[in-house]
């Protein structure tokens, strides 16, 4: 069994819309869903969810199935590993087998017979043996040419194995020649083969029109169906999963019920007269059309994330490289409102499915009102603006004259002023970039030209200057510095510098920027990063000059993140960085850069993947909000609002018991910087520090680096002037 580092500190944001599978276990449902599992009790009405924030391995679920005799379920993820679900814990599998050749390893569908779980993978057939919990024999199926053949499902009747693969349905024994690929016996056929497949006294496949039920050697037919999405077997009945009617027959075929649920389905489940089915996007559906979930956005698809006051807006767009819109997502963007997640009706309007959104933002003056751009080569491209998360107006004639692949819009930003400004890629020239300033009394985005770069990222403001992130590869890549003077809708008071190569960049794509507390600029290249103090003054030099960061390792001078690929630089109220690194997931470090606090990846943390495309830290509770493409990941961080005395100061955990946990006592709510004293009961001096950032972490040391004793232990902090202080007790079992 593996445990996440900080596990208990993460909660997921993911969503549970799309349910794939459901399973009952006594007085319970269990679903599954893309990223993790929810269970439903009918009797309370309670809902609990299992995710990669509390337990799970990994995201993209391709596969679920539960025996409620053993309490034992197992969970197929797109990338072939398992996740083993028993009452002792849960336990990662993955040593799948694989052919030599074989790339596709996405675990189809999953059945449990008893102590044995048949599992159907890209490459084939495997026998899984649930409490040893290892593999068994596997048959690979042909992968490649003329010849290849896809599992999609498989089920254990008798002690044989029964496949529905693109050419029919297969069989064999579960014996010696199992293995054997050529000794599979073809039972029938179809065009386009079968897709499902279950077993309980008798066999039910299905196809996109049709399902065939019995023992064979003939099977007999039900048909008229759009498109199955799923076949059931239950003792007494066969349930067929239209697209959105679910149809149950007797195990005869006789007609017993059908459910209309209006919308997209992906399977059902009937038991003691009872029916749920699992839609797309609305979770379990109950007889009564009750949505039954965990709340959550609608989609986990994820790119850039806003927060003001307690709410949340998340854009699902993605750029395909470092200039080119993503095809259309067909989503639009999600809005949590402080109590509940938002799905705008307009977007789920027909022929409004044209949008790639790479960014929305809430007016800070008017919560209510909202942006967002749509970045995507037709005439759907443009800044959209939303009342109350209800289409408002659409600024486009203006920006299209052009033709469809310039200005295209990117990133907004609100000044401290209020101004809002959009960031363009490709605005009316190949070689320029540039940005949009929202003229409020004309209802206008007015354009902003400057002879240098291409293509844009989300731009950052503060003090009058807007930092606008260049990553066209080449010349044309780079930092702009624009120096509006706080006076947008003026433009003979400017002033601006690009930066290059020419000012120490290794490279000039740039892709992130942001002001820390001491107003220097760290820039986010696709080869490292850099620093520019003062970047104000600096836009009035000739040839400011970046400098990166430099740092010892094993007694040797080397640049930190040297030749990364910089996503996204969060500066929090402590000064301290969170740092998005493509491909090696998120840092946490030192004001200075000189020391990393954390480095959380895929592997040693929940986070759906190592490309973080946005971070976001909640000031006021501390909060840090890792936006990924796979979803949302949330981690109660150490550093709430930071200022020069003392906050809501709380030690956790405490008391400390050794037997429960053996990490570092973590204090949060000081200020910007603290004076530590640790005395024990006798007033003896056991440690003292200076803590910066608004928060400490004692490893429960006396001065000489040995572990204190059992016993009560006082915190006597001081702010730096002296005029604040506080204290606090930490109680400490051995």
């Amino acid at each position: 069994m593996s445990f996440h580092a900080q596990s208990s500190k993460w909660s997921d944001l993911f969503s549970y819309n799309n349910v794939k599978v459901i399973r009952e276990d006594g007085d319970r449902i269990i679903a599954a869903t893309e990223n993790g599992i929810f269970y439903y009790y009918p009797g309370s009405g309670e809902i609990r969810k299992l995710s990669k924030a509390n337990g799970l391995h990994d995201v993209k679920i391709s596969a679920f199935d539960y025996n409620p005799a053993t309490k034992t379920g197992i969970i197929g993820y797109r990338n072939g590993s398992l996740d083993v679900i028993t009452p002792d814990g849960i336990f990662y599998i993955v040593d799948i087998p694989i052919a030599t050749g074989t790339t596709n390893k996405t675990i189809n569908h999953i059945s449990i017979s008893d102590d044995r779980a048949v599992i159907s993978a890209g490459y084939g057939i495997s026998i899984f043996n649930v409490s040893r919990r290892e593999f068994g024999d596997t048959v690979f199926f042909p992968t490649l040419g003329a010849s290849a053949e896809t599992v999609n499902a498989a089920v254990i009747k008798d002690n044989k194995v029964y496949a529905a693969t693109s050419r029919g349905i297969k069989a064999h024994d579960i014996n010696t020649t199992f293995p054997l690929y050529t000794e599979w016996q073809l039972i029938a056929t179809a065009t386009g083969g079968f897709s499902k497949i279950a077993a309980s006294g008798i066999l039910a496949f299905s196809g996109k029109n049709e399902v065939r039920y019995g023992n064979g050697p003939a099977f007999s037919v039900l048909s008229g169906f759009t498109d199955v999405q799923d076949v059931r077997v239950t003792s007494s009945n066969i349930i067929v999963t239209d697209i959105a009617k679910v149809n149950i027959y007797s195990q005869a075929g006789a007609p017993q019920k059908i459910f209309d649920a209006g919308e997209d389905l992906n399977t059902a489940f009937f038991q003691q007269n009872t029916l749920f089915v699992g839609t797309k996007t609305s979770g379990i559906y109950n007889e009564q059309k009750t949505s039954l979930k965990p709340d959550g956005p609608y989609n986990n698809t994820s790119y850039k994330l806003s927060l003001l006051d307690g709410q949340i807006w998340v854009a699902t767009g993605k750029r395909e490289d470092l200039d080119t819109a993503q095809n259309p997502s067909s989503l639009g963007y999600y809005h949590y409102d402080g109590s509940k997640w938002i799905y705008p009706e307009y977007f789920k309007q027909t022929g409004n499915n044209n949008f790639n959104i790479l960014d929305v933002v809430p007016n800070p003056s008017n919560p209510t009102e909202v942006f967002f751009t749509n970045m995507i080569h037709n005439n759907f491209k443009g800044i959209y603006k939303m009342n109350d998360d209800v289409f408002s107006k659409t600024y486009l004639t203006e920006l299209n004259a052009e033709g469809v692949y310039l200005n295209r819009p990117v990133g907004l930003a609100f000044d401290e002023n209020n101004n809002l400004f959009s960031t363009f890629a490709n605005s009316t020239s190949a070689s320029n970039t540039a940005f949009y300033f929202f003229n409020r009394q004309t209802d206008k985005f007015i354009v902003t030209n400057v002879p240098n770069g291409r293509g844009a990222q989300k731009p950052v403001t503060k003090d009058g200057v807007l930092y606008l992130p260049v990553p066209f590869n080449g010349l044309l890549g780079g930092l702009l510095m624009y120096n509006y003077n706080n006076t947008p809708s003026n433009t003979a008071d400017d002033s601006f510098k690009f930066l290059t190569k020419n000012n120490n960049f290794k490279v000039n794509e740039t892709i992130s920027v942001a002001l820390d507390k001491n107003d220097d600029v760290w820039i986010g290249t696709m080869e490292g990063i850099r620093i520019l103090s003062n970047p104000k003054a600096s836009i009035l030099e000739a040839n400011p000059q970046a400098e990166p960061i430099i740092i010892e390792e094993n007694g040797l001078a080397e640049e930190l993140f040297r030749d990364a690929n910089i996503l996204q630089i969060y500066s929090d109220s402590g000064n301290q960085k969170w740092v998005s690194v493509d491909g090696g997931g998120v840092f946490y470090i030192s004001p200075n850069g000189d020391k990393t606090i954390y480095h959380f990846t895929k592997s040693n943390s929940p986070l759906p993947n190592d490309s973080v495309t946005d971070i976001k830290v909640d000031e006021k509770t501390g909060k840090v909000y890792f936006v990924t493409l796979d979803g949302i990941m949330v981690y109660q961080g150490d550093v709430t609002e930071v200022t020069s005395n003392f906050g809501n100061v709380l030690v956790y955990p405490n008391p400390v018991v050794y037997a429960q946990y053996k990490g570092n006592v973590r204090i949060r709510g000081l200020a910007a910087k603290t004076n530590i004293r640790i005395t024990d009961a006798a007033g003896n001096l056991i440690h003292s520090a200076v803590a910066n950032g608004g928060y400490f972490e004692w490893n429960l040391n006396n001065q000489r680096g040995v572990r204190v004793a059992s016993g009560i232990y006082y915190v006597l902090m001081t702010n730096e002037d002296g005029t604040d202080t506080g204290t606090a007790k930490i109680a400490v079992v051995n």
